[in-house]
């Protein structure tokens, strides 16, 4: 009945799915890069996370970003806006917190979504 999704580290898996309902999350393939490159590359991750198992970032319903620095949130805003579009018919629920993240990781997302 659930679906998962492996990804690469132990214990827990990057994408689930139950009936309607996806929950995927990601982090930047690159870490060299700063807040817009990552924020870019997370998000791409997120879409592919999506599209895997039946979804796209239009069905997001519920979205939580963890940023290392909260000063970049503002960077970070421009990216996450220009990646959703203008349809504010397509814009999820959304929380933003600062937090500590391992090495240099400056974001992670994790959404809610629903199946097409």
């Amino acid at each position: 009945m659930i679906e998962r999704k492996c990804g690469v580290y132990q214990g827990r898996n990057k994408s689930s799915a139950y009936k309607d309902l996806v929950w995927t999350v990601a982090t930047s393939s690159d870490t060299s890069f700063d807040i817009v490159g990552q924020t870019k590359l997370t998000l791409e991750t997120i879409e592919q996370n999506l599209e895997e198992l039946g979804s796209d970032k239009t069905q997001i319903v519920s979205a939580q970003v963890f940023i290392a620095n909260m000063p970049d949130k503002p960077k970070m805003d421009k990216v996450w806006c220009e990646w959703l579009g203008e349809n504010s018919e397509h814009w999820p629920q959304r929380a933003c917190l600062g937090v500590a993240l391992e090495g240099d990781i400056l974001i992670e997302v994790t959404v809610t979504a629903v199946r097409r």
